[in-house]
């Protein structure tokens, strides 16, 4: 028997798989927000809002189109987007504020 013949040996393949895309995930989110974080520093220092409701626009654009080419559903892309642009902005709120 072979694992292609194993649903168990399967599951833990897959799941395998699945931890290892949550871990790379993770990293990425980590390093997008030091970057957003920066940009909140550097809008704080400037006296610039928080958010940039014409940039946010664009994005959401762009990703619904990458999700579309990527075969991921590009309702779930923009809500995606939007949780993460809430923090950003919490963010760099709390910076402009000097916390």
């Amino acid at each position: 028997m072979t694992d292609a013949d194993d649903p168990r040996a399967e599951l833990l393949r897959l799941r395998g798989t699945i931890d290892n895309i949550d871990a790379a995930l993770i990293y990425m989110l980590a390093e997008r927000f030091r970057a957003t974080q920066q940009v909140g520093v550097l809008k704080a220092e400037h006296a610039m809002p928080p958010s940039d409701p014409a940039r946010e626009e664009q994005q959401v654009a762009r990703l619904r189109a990458l999700a579309e080419e990527a075969h991921l559903d590009p309702e779930f892309a923009e809500k995606w987007f939007n949780f993460i642009v809430a923090e950003v902005i919490r963010h760099h709120t709390e910076a402009a504020e000097g916390r």
